[in-house]
């Protein structure tokens, strides 16, 4: 089984993030050759600043090492080291229809917010379908608003193999935990970098936790029950807390007598200690720049090595070669 995932380099990582892709996809380094790469080629549509694009590039190849990705079981790599993704994306792009990228929810929503419709937003899709299929990846875990995007990919893997021979490439299956799919933003909706809402895991404690503090609650009087349902705080708290505390602070939003401010302070503090065997090793990490240009060096030599294969296949296939 070969597993395949990517993050693009659009910000600083937050916990969206990290329980949607990172964890899940670093979990399975066991289970056979795992994959990570990123994503900035795909970053580009939306970050306009080469500064940026750069310092975030390498920040989240720290990050990624910090959250237990291991290179000596993976293949971790930029996006970029491997220009064989672009070809493949072409060959794709010629037996995609308009009408599979004109259904593709997050276009729609990105121009909504204001993203520029470029070619490159609207073509997304078929990069990412290139990205996983030139790596023969049988499974893909992504957050739940990336399954369409899944779905995309299988079509275009069946259509190459369905006009040119079964086999030509692999037809990935998508890994999602429901539990965590979605995870909620500190106003409610979806995090996410394009909705200003997250909360990071490497930044300053103060900073952070006061960023918790600021979630909005209703006016409730502490000696009051607290609803459950729509609660901004709990669904948070339920991901940096074991069950059984997690049910406590269920139980003192039904029962009443316990203040939103407490609530917020436990959530914060749950939420710090989390992260803090991963801060600390980012911070070694940080400190030996060399070793991150070797794990990345190293990991798109692995890659073309497996991309070349594929895609000689594929030209093969299609009358390229």
């Amino acid at each position: 089984m070969r597993v395949l995932t990517g993050l693009q380099p659009s910000g600083k990582l937050h916990v969206g993030n990290y329980f949607g892709a990172m964890e899940p996809a670093v979990s399975l380094q066991q289970a056979g050759d795992a994959y990570y790469f990123i994503a900035n080629y795909h970053a580009m549509t939306t970050v306009k600043d080469p500064a940026d694009l750069r310092a975030w590039t390498r920040e989240l190849a720290l990050d990624f090492l910090a959250c237990g990705l291991d290179p000596q079981r993976s293949v971790f790599f930029r996006q970029s080291d491997v220009p064989e993704v672009n070809e493949l994306a072409w060959i794709l792009s010629t037996v995609c229809p308009l009408s599979l990228l004109e259904k593709c929810h997050s276009y729609k929503d990105k121009v909504a917010k204001g993203f520029s419709a470029s070619h490159g937003l609207f073509a997304y899709p078929v990069l990412m379908a290139a990205d996983i299929l030139l790596y023969d990846a049988n499974q893909v875990p992504v957050g739940k608003d990336q399954k369409q995007h899944l779905e995309v990919t299988r079509d275009l893997a069946g259509k190459i193999n369905e006009a040119f021979g079964e086999g030509t490439l692999v037809v990935p299956e998508p890994i999602i935990r429901e539990s965590v799919a979605v995870v909620p933003g500190l106003d409610g909706q979806k995090m996410s970098k394009s909705y200003h809402n997250t909360l990071p895991i490497f930044d300053e404690e103060k900073p952070s936790k006061k960023l918790i503090m600021r979630i909005q609650t209703d006016s409730t009087p502490v000696e009051e029950p607290k609803p459950v349902e729509g609660s901004l705080l709990l669904p948070l708290y339920r991901l940096f807390a074991d069950d059984a505390a997690y049910q406590e602070m269920v139980a003192q939003h039904e029962a009443g007598g316990v203040g939103y401010g407490d609530f917020k302070k436990r959530l914060a503090e749950a939420y710090w200690d989390f992260f803090a065997t991963m801060r600390q090793r980012r911070s070694e990490l940080a400190a030996d720049p060399g070793y991150i240009d070797e794990v990345l060096a190293q990991g798109a030599a692995k890659a073309r090595a497996t991309a070349t294969v594929t895609l000689d296949r594929v030209r093969k296939a299609v009358g390229l070669a």
